[in-house]
């Protein structure tokens, strides 16, 4: 495996808030379980993404294994565990690049995103300039969950076009309790405070609607954490602007280990989502999504299939 000096960083890396100082390049994995390779779940078309991301072709995505937070609810389990056997193979730089090239192709889109990266920095970058010697220079889409350093996220300034963060707490202790990260709000606040400098609140489309840059910030409302969507709703209104498109989604759905936990074992409310959907209305955020309840049985993938978003016959 030929590494160049994007690399370098993984010798005692730091690139996510974890902070390992684990030598990746040796082969030893820190909190997320990765080492330097190009560890991939999936290089796909996805069509779910939020519409002026995915318009009707889709978007290529490439889904890195294993993740920096550890969701207990998470629902691509499949591939974000960060300790034991995950869907994933190992790829060349090359063979990354000729996959995302082939889909390309295959269906007519230029659109590129790249999901769970944060503890894979050095492949996101290496992967786009790799893409850009073969002539092509895509619409990049930085899928998130928001847990990244900010000095990461200035870094990224000229390869990422657009920010798809999700933004899960405004409590730590939740993120203590639900994703093992102690100052998920601290980091997540300054990440997206940063999104929003490089990208404002307006988002540009091409001329058939697809996003060519911009941010947009989801939401997942969680079963009886009313409160924390709140939160972060105002954050978002009060400390970034009510111009900022948010998508705001009702498609939690409890996973099996989560039947006996005392909130996550359920889906949503009509009532607990109402509320939420009211409060953008206060906060004057009028621009971006809303998800039916229904969503809840229509967002599980399963990364043992060529395409995980398919209804296998």
């Amino acid at each position: 495996m030929t590494l160049n000096s994007h690399f370098e960083k993984l010798k005692s890396c730091t690139i996510c808030p974890r902070n390992c100082n684990i030598n990746r390049l040796s082969g030893k994995t820190g909190y997320c379980g990765s080492d330097a390779k190009y560890n991939i779940s999936s290089i796909v078309v996805h069509k779910g993404e939020e519409p002026v991301i995915s318009g009707e072709r889709g978007i290529c995505n490439v889904f890195f294994s294993r993740c920096n937070l550890q969701c207990i609810y998470c629902q691509n389990a499949q591939i974000s565990c960060n300790k034991g056997e995950v869907i994933s193979k190992q790829y060349s730089l090359d063979e990354v690049t000729d996959t995302i090239i082939s889909i390309f192709k295959e269906h007519q889109i230029n659109s590129l995103g790249f999901v769970s990266p944060s503890h894979y920095i050095p492949h996101v970058i290496s992967i786009i300039e790799n893409l850009r010697t073969k002539g092509y220079n895509p619409i990049t889409v930085y899928n998130t969950n928001a847990y990244d350093k900010v000095e990461i996220i200035r870094s990224l300034e000229s390869y990422i076009n657009i920010w798809l963060p999700d933004f899960k707490y405004m409590d730590n202790t939740l993120a203590r309790d639900y994703s093992d990260s102690i100052n998920y709000v601290q980091i997540a606040t300054l990440a997206i405070k940063e999104m929003f400098r490089q990208k404002g609140s307006t988002i540009i489309k091409n001329e058939v609607g697809i996003a060519e840059s911009g941010l947009i910030i989801r939401h997942l409302v969680l079963p009886g954490k009313i409160e924390n969507s709140l939160a972060v709703l105002r954050f978002i209104a009060e400390e970034l602007s009510p111009n900022i498109s948010v998508s705001l989604m009702a498609q939690y759905h409890p996973v099996e280990k989560l039947k006996y936990h005392s909130n996550l074992n359920r889906k949503l409310t009509p009532d607990e989502y109402n509320i939420i959907v009211n409060e953008l209305d206060k906060l004057g955020i009028f621009r971006g999504w809303i998800q039916e309840l229904e969503s809840s049985d229509h967002y599980l993938p399963d990364f043992e299939n060529k395409n995980p978003f398919e209804k296998q016959l």
